[in-house]
């Protein structure tokens, strides 16, 4: 099948980079390379001394890309190649990094809840408050469980200058309708000084409705969760002081977001390819939230015993309430005829850990640094129904102490990495008896322990001025949805500790690839081999009831990303991904089934360009092509329909700063043409459920105001 003319496009950038690159002077480029450094390996890395895939989202490119949607992995999916669609909702099933799950940091602090994935980690600080986000693709177990397929570090921002400064922001966006304003609203304080440095920031946000490309009412999910028809706020205080070669400090975010149960899913017609919409009303019960709320205590030492020490002491409680429902799952005869009860679920989960990691450059040998450390992490989770306060997933106890080692040398042009780090864990479930719809089993409580040791080896060579090849194979540390397959226990005489289906996943991720950057732009192309014996697949029965399937998977692909500044006022920039995962229908089957739209994003294609017009604006257009996807023909696996089509699409987007007297001013386009499409999750996954096939936004207009005093 030939390329679509988008994905074309990027590929021809990528290929002509590299002979434009050696008009380069040798100089800018070495300088233009450590500059960008990266802190999501433990240390503060120069990207040309990774041997692995990274993305950095600068400041600059989130301002931007939040200037035309206010939607963090929108953002993902257009700067990091292999990240799938967006969904536009609170919940993110279906937004996987090359084929696996990321684990989502928050200066160091884990987001995710891997024991009970609901899908609601996306939403957890205003965006407003983010300096960048670094993405470390690939399965990783630098930074601990969950990363099989990669980690993205969200990085707030530090007062840079000295002085007291205040920083007031402003974001209207609507598409003309009576219902459809968005609007937010903050402030930021910033203030450094030789006695401490603080950054606080306030904000309060109102969403609206939006409507697709043909003028209907976006559907809205009442029971996953949406960002339409939506409140929220945002607190968040960070104070540090430096006093030597030390540095204390203290941060704390307090982040809410709610719906405000104004309107109610509208069915679509399947059948006629109408989409879901929304129509005024109340739908039943309390509206879908999410509440989190974090804190961390940071110090360091730049120079203890010849090296750097680093320790975090971090808490983390989250809590996803999810709308109300009367699915079969919820019944119950003992409390209400079966059909007339309303339910709610929600997640819940605290975290409480500790990272210390101790960098020792020269280690015994000029040029051979160590890094070494250990984590340790306390996670409850649990899934309760609010509305009868039924246990429906028990209270998962989980412990985890991973120490580890890396040594790295480097050799001139050459730096060799390895590493180990060896996860010690227990899972602590208490006796409890499932749902109504299971029947009621009692299930014996007990105890499942892991002890793993995952490893990385890398080498990067840096053969030319600017240029750099690498090599790395790593793995990953994970578990199932833990949570998931404990509530659907329907079979007598179960206990925890005998549940094959609780045994952890071991990814692991060969990669190669190539790497150019310079004064003039940037150009990276690497592939990759994901691999895992006892991976984790989610298959829904025709029930809608959703299964753990402990079989392999293996996920292929290349990217590419590439950036060239033409001249002075221009530069172009594109990403380009290609995805290929397979998985088997039972354990030693033939590993003959693509992985569906939970897993796995379509090929994608973005290509954009910057216009500086003037000194103080900038223009810049990008459109992101997502390919067609028609795989499992005729395929099930027991009760599950495996096969899934995608037509695909193509979007452009604009937007528009100018600096003033007054401030910086922004103006946006999302959806310049105003495409009327389907999204990818729901053209998939949910394409026979006709309150799920949510169509995507059609054009839609932002303003934006930010000034400084």
């Amino acid at each position: 099948m030939s390329m679509k003319p988008l994905a074309a496009a990027v590929a021809l950038a990528c290929i002509s980079l590299p002979a434009l690159a050696w008009q380069e002077p040798e100089q800018k480029e070495e300088a233009e390379m450590n500059s960008v450094v990266v802190t999501a390996t433990r240390t503060a890395k120069a990207v040309d001394k990774i041997p692995g895939a990274v993305s950095v989202i600068t400041q600059q490119e989130l301002a931007t890309q939040y200037l035309i949607a206010d939607d963090p992995s929108q953002a993902l999916a257009t700067y990091v190649p292999g990240y799938a669609p967006s969904r536009q909702k609170m919940t993110s099933t279906g937004e996987s990094l090359r084929g696996r799950q990321p684990l989502i940091l928050f200066d160091g602090i884990p987001q995710s809840n891997p024991l009970r994935a609901g899908m609601r980690e996306g939403y957890f600080a205003d965006s407003a408050i983010i300096e960048r986000i670094e993405v470390i693709n690939g399965a990783s177990a630098m930074q601990g469980m969950g990363a099989t397929g990669g980690i993205i570090n969200y990085i707030t921002k530090t007062p840079r200058t000295p002085g007291t400064s205040y920083t007031v922001n402003a974001r209207l966006a609507s598409q003309f309708e009576s219902d459809s304003l968005d609007w937010k609203t903050g402030l930021t304080v910033s203030h450094k000084s030789e006695a401490f440095d603080m950054l606080a920031y306030a904000s309060v946000q109102r969403r609206g409705m939006g409507y697709d490309g043909s003028g209907r009412r976006l559907g809205i999910d009442n029971v996953q969760g949406d960002t339409l028809d939506s409140h929220g706020n945002d607190l968040f205080v960070k104070i540090g002081k430096s006093f030597g070669d030390q540095r204390l400090q203290v941060s704390l975010n307090r982040f809410d977001l709610s719906g405000d149960g104004d309107y109610r899913n509208a069915p679509g017609v399947v059948a006629q390819g109408v989409p879901t919409s929304s129509e005024p009303g109340t739908p039943v019960g309390m509206t879908p939230r999410n509440r989190v709320r974090s804190g961390s205590i940071d110090y360091r030492h730049a120079a203890l015993f010849g090296g750097a020490l680093t320790a975090q002491v971090f808490t983390h409680d989250f809590e996803s309430l999810y709308g109300a429902t009367n699915t079969s799952t919820f019944q119950d005869r003992s409390i209400a005829p079966v059909g007339t009860l309303y339910d709610q679920s929600e997640v819940v989960a605290d975290k409480l850990g500790s990272r210390i990691t101790w960098v020792r450059p020269d280690f015994l040998a000029q040029g051979l640094e160590l890094t070494a450390g250990v984590d340790w992490l306390k996670d409850h989770t649990q899934q309760r129904l609010a509305g009868t306060n039924r246990t429906w997933v028990p209270e998962l106890k989980f412990r985890s102490l991973a120490p580890f080692l890396q040594l790295e040398y480097e050799i001139g042009p050459v730096t060799v990495r390895g590493g180990v780090r060896h996860e010690n864990a227990t899972l602590d479930v208490d006796t409890y008896t499932t749902l109504a719809a299971y029947g009621s089993r009692r299930v014996e409580g007990g105890s499942a322990e892991f002890s793993k040791s995952v490893k990385n080896i890398g080498a990067v060579w840096r053969f030319l001025p600017g240029w750099s090849a690498f090599a790395a194979s790593s793995e990953g540390f994970g578990l199932p949805d833990a949570g998931l397959v404990l509530r659907g226990v329907n079979v007598p005489n179960q206990s925890v500790s005998s549940l094959i289906s609780l045994q952890p996943i071991v990814t692991r991720n060969n990669e190669v690839g190539v790497n150019w950057r310079g004064a003039k732009g940037q150009f990276g192309l690497s592939r990759y081999d994901s691999r895992s014996k006892l991976g984790s697949v989610i298959r829904i029965t025709s029930a809608g009831i959703g299964l753990v399937e402990r079989v392999p998977t293996t996920v292929k692909g290349w990217e590419a990303n590439a950036e060239w500044r033409l001249m002075r006022d221009w530069s172009v920039f594109g990403t380009w991904a290609t995805t290929d995962g397979k998985t088997a229908a039972t354990q030693g089957a033939p590993m003959d089934l693509d992985l569906g739209a939970r897993s796995q994003g379509p090929d994608k294609a973005v290509l954009g360009a910057n216009w500086r017009l003037r000194p103080q604006a900038q223009l810049r257009l990008q459109a992101s092509h997502l390919r067609d996807r028609d795989i499992n023909i005729g395929r099930r696996v027991g009760t599950s329909n495996l096969e899934e089509h995608f037509k695909g699409y193509t979007l452009a987007d604009a937007a528009l700063t100018w600096d003033s007297a007054y401030g910086r001013f922004g103006l946006s386009i999302e959806n310049l043409f105003d495409k009327q499409y389907v999204g990818y999750y729901s053209q998939s996954a949910s394409a026979v459920d006709p309150t799920a096939t949510y169509a995507g936004r059609g054009r839609t207009f932002a303003l934006s105001w930010t000034r400084s005093l």
